[in-house]
């Protein structure tokens, strides 16, 4: 018991600080979106920032993962485990950045940015410390620092924000430069200050565990490296399969409105903090089952809910961006749908990895990449980022049932598809009525969010009369306030 209580600690620092981390990196989008002169710039940012997260992986190249296997081995050293990976990220890190800052010119003029290679400097020096990074931090984990972790992670945050209010808004400086700049400082900071309890004490560097740790670490390069370009692919190609001249201005406004969906994603990485190590803590419960039917029904209630309120106040949500990129958040409701996908899909995937068939998870991220990029390079010619988010949510959607079938042959779950049919289909009656008012009879931003009030309290009232019955709840207080349990 004092073991899962210790686990449900960490889990709730880690899973605090990243989902805080995130919200208050979300927070930049309208200060990016209001400052930077261009919708083009933001184009930059965006693009820019799918390179980084590709090549975080690629430089990783799973030797974190490598790192919690070997070191929690009786027949290797911890120690020398660490230092040994330690070294070899650091180098390989070095490596990349030092070559890239040589060659800048012709990688920037490949990339399309020949007038602006120090962009492309700047994000290969401040991907290489966050690549060598992940190993300090993974060591963090490993000796169950979690408040460390935490404050250093929430560091970076407080610094990047800090930096670009100092540069863009005390400074006047609104150039896409001084977003690359506060990252890059802020990164070396964070790296400065983990450094002195990381660094590594005993052991050696070792050759043989070396080659034991990339012989298990190198095959999960494929899947994280397929798994991040079904996230990432469609703002790194934008520039290269759009045909017209505003190329970046396009990828901006797509980019941006994005963003103003992440309140779910917000919500599936929180659901995902939580539901992993309950999954694993479950998982010798003969009950397991019924509560992992019970986990995916309510995740996707309340994601529906979610859904609901974004897209019915989405005149407000709308200021989140400057009017500049307002066009594009018609795309809104289809990224809202392709994270309620991906959530689902994430749900579904530990029948994979509880029966230690992770070779699904390779082919089902493979195929999605498969349908993400055809479906970009025939589309996105033609009708631009419409077909970048419509690829996502073909991919996630594909690769979410050929979960769900695979996994019901392989290990069963009895999921409440009833229930889950029935909430789906009353989500798409709501949003139904909602666009048959705003495209035919109310034109008011105040009364159409008046009825979409409306619409989600039927949803509210609904879902309290079926599965969250309001007098249960008051009992609950009664009997928990009394000492009593039913």
């Amino acid at each position: 018991m004092s073991e899962m209580k210790s686990l449900a600690k960490d889990t709730a620092i880690y899973g605090l600080s990243s989902i805080i981390g995130k919200f208050l990196n979300y927070l930049l989008v309208p200060l990016y979106t209001y400052v930077l002169a261009r919708t083009d710039d933001y184009g930059i940012v965006t693009n820019l920032y799918a390179w980084t997260a590709l090549l975080l992986v690629i430089l990783t190249y799973g030797m974190e993962t490598g790192f919690f296997r070997f070191a929690n081995r009786e027949d290797y050293d911890a120690k020398s485990v660490y230092k040994t990976a330690y070294i070899t990220l650091f180098s390989t890190s070095a490596l990349f950045a030092l070559l890239v800052v040589l060659f800048q010119k012709p990688i920037a003029t490949a990339m399309g940015y020949a007038g602006h290679s120090e962009f492309i400097a700047m994000m290969a020096v401040t991907v290489a410390i966050d690549a060598f990074a992940c190993i300090p931090f993974a060591y963090l984990r490993y000796q169950k620092r979690p408040m460390v972790f935490a404050a250093l992670k929430l560091l970076f945050v407080v610094l990047n924000i800090a930096f670009n209010l100092l540069f863009l808004v005390v400074l006047g400086k609104n150039d896409v430069f001084y977003v690359f700049l506060s990252n890059i400082l802020a990164t070396s900071i964070q790296t400065l200050c983990l450094l002195p309890c990381c660094l590594p004490k005993g052991g050696r560097f070792d050759v043989q565990t070396l080659k034991e740790m990339l012989r298990y670490s190198l095959p999960l390069l494929v899947l994280g490296v397929a798994g991040i370009m079904n996230q990432t692919l469609d703002r790194i190609l934008f520039p290269y399969l759009y045909t017209g001249a505003d190329a970046q201005a396009q990828l901006g406004i797509y980019g941006a409105c994005f963003k103003v969906a992440m309140v779910m994603m917000m919500f599936t990485q929180a659901f995902r903090y939580a539901y992993e190590p309950f999954v694993f803590a479950k998982h010798k419960d003969r009950n397991s089952v019924e509560a992992y039917a019970d986990a995916m029904k309510y995740y996707i209630i309340f994601s529906y809910l979610i859904l609901l309120g974004v897209i019915f106040y989405l005149d407000i949500f709308r200021y989140i961006v400057s009017s500049a990129y307002w066009d594009g958040l018609k795309i809104v409701p289809v990224v809202l749908w392709t994270y309620v996908f991906q959530g689902i899909y994430f749900n579904l995937s530990f029948w994979y990895k509880l029966t230690d068939e992770t070779k699904w998870g390779a082919y089902f991220s493979l195929i999605g990449l498969v349908i993400t990029l055809v479906l970009q390079i025939v589309g996105v010619p033609r009708i631009g980022y419409w077909a970048s988010c419509g690829s996502s949510l073909v991919c996630y959607f594909t690769i979410m049932l050929l979960s769900y079938f695979i996994g019901q042959k392989k290990a069963p779950i009895p999921y409440d598809l009833k229930s889950i049919g029935g909430y789906t289909a009353l989500t798409l009656g709501l949003l139904g009525v909602y666009y048959a008012f705003r495209l035919y009879y109310v034109q008011n931003m105040w009364a159409l969010m008046g009825i979409g009030t409306v619409l989600i309290g039927i949803y509210l009232l609904i879902l309290t009369r079926k599965d969250f019955p309001i007098q249960n709840v008051f009992r609950n207080r009664r009997n928990h306030g009394s000492g009593r349990e039913d």
